[in-house]
């Protein structure tokens, strides 16, 4: 009887080291899963390049890294991949000093004005801010440029192609004077083009693809700009194939390359 408890014990044991192996292993099997992701999505890429007769070197992929740790990121930079995207202002604030400063760096999204010193100060290797939304933003993204002794930084003006009231981004018909308004009087800033965020349930992607391909041609008009040297940030996990097709020349993947996103730690 004694041996068979003993035994219960071992087994017991045995158990538990396991679990707590498995544990230990979880995050690098999630990490190794991202390296195979993102080279399947890279592959994607190339094959909806080939389709739109475009050259696949010309598309960024941007890594949208938010939620995830900072070993994940330097999986996929071990990898070979230099560009990362983030969403929230601690959170690249946090991991960009971790990290090797030869990543390019993209803030995504909106931006509020008591952010701008935190984020282009903690992030000296940001390399693009898609997200102008107002005149405001970009005067304060210009000056704290300035003031911070940093070459100018370059920016996407974000323009709200699915009219939904709770998104940021510049109605399609003030696109024009806004891309004026960066090129003209933020002497800090570079505009580099044009960025949009699609209905969550992917439902109008086409139209809002085709919005923002419109508004690019009106502001390369209006700017006297050749429409090559105008980006356009469009698609996402979902629907970054279609996007290059349709011209984007810069993809946002996140969930995809990364896996579910983990919200439970409130981000700013």
């Amino acid at each position: 009887m004694h041996f068979l408890d003993i035994r219960c014990v071992s087994c017991s044991l045995l158990n538990h080291s396991h679990i707590h192996l498995l544990k230990m292993a979880a995050p690098v099997v999630a990490e190794g899963a991202a390296v195979l992701a993102f080279r399947s999505v890279m592959q994607r890429v190339r094959q909806a390049a080939d389709r739109s007769g475009t050259l696949p070197e010309s598309i960024r992929v941007v890594a949208v890294s938010k939620t995830k740790p900072v070993s994940m990121i330097r999986q996929l930079y071990d990898a070979g991949h230099r560009c990362f995207g983030e969403n929230y202002v601690q959170e690249i604030v946090d991991k960009a000093p971790q990290l090797p400063q030869d990543i390019e760096w993209h803030f995504i999204g909106h931006l509020q004005s008591n952010k701008v010193k935190t984020l282009l100060g903690g992030v000296p290797n940001l390399a693009m801010f898609e997200g102008v939304d107002n005149q405001k933003v970009a005067n304060n993204l210009d000056r704290m440029v300035s003031t911070l002794g940093r070459n100018p930084l370059k920016v996407l003006v974000q323009v709200n192609t699915s009219g939904e009231e709770s998104k940021s981004g510049i109605d399609p018909s003030n696109c024009v004077d806004l891309a004026k308004h960066v090129k003209s009087s933020c002497p800090n800033l570079v505009f580099s083009g044009l960025m949009t965020i699609g209905r969550p349930d992917y439902t109008s992607t086409p139209e809002n693809f085709k919005t923002l391909s419109n508004c690019r041609t009106e502001v390369c008009k209006a700017l006297e700009m050749p429409e090559e040297q105008c980006e356009l940030s469009m698609g996402m996990s979902s629907d970054f194939e279609l996007a290059i097709e349709m011209g984007s020349t810069n993809v946002r993947i996140g969930s995809t390359i990364f896996g579910p996103r983990d919200y439970s730690k409130k981000q700013e």
